[in-house]
């Protein structure tokens, strides 16, 4: 699983008809901490989350089975908002 940030939303108009009735956000997931580079995914949202909100996302089968859908063609899905993080340093 991966953490990441929302940072906007999508919409289209022209898909996959299994995709209709899913809400997808932009979410920046941070490849590596001491450069700062970050990746951003098309998530599909199964958790209610909004912009800027720290999401749990899934990707790969877990994400298909996270919308008990395994025909779906979704790759990555917010399954969590996170609340906080704790790290040890």
């Amino acid at each position: 699983m991966l953490i990441g940030k929302v940072s906007g939303s999508l919409w289209a108009t022209r898909k996959n008809e299994k995709l209709n009735g899913l809400k997808f956000l932009l979410v920046d997931i941070e490849e590596d901490e001491t450069a700062g580079r970050v990746q951003t995914l098309v998530a599909a949202d199964n958790a209610g989350a909004g912009f800027d909100d720290t999401v749990l996302v899934t990707t790969g089968s877990s994400a298909r089975m996270a919308l008990d859908a395994p025909d779906i063609p979704v790759d990555a899905v917010i399954v969590g908002i996170i609340d906080s993080v704790e790290r040890a340093n």
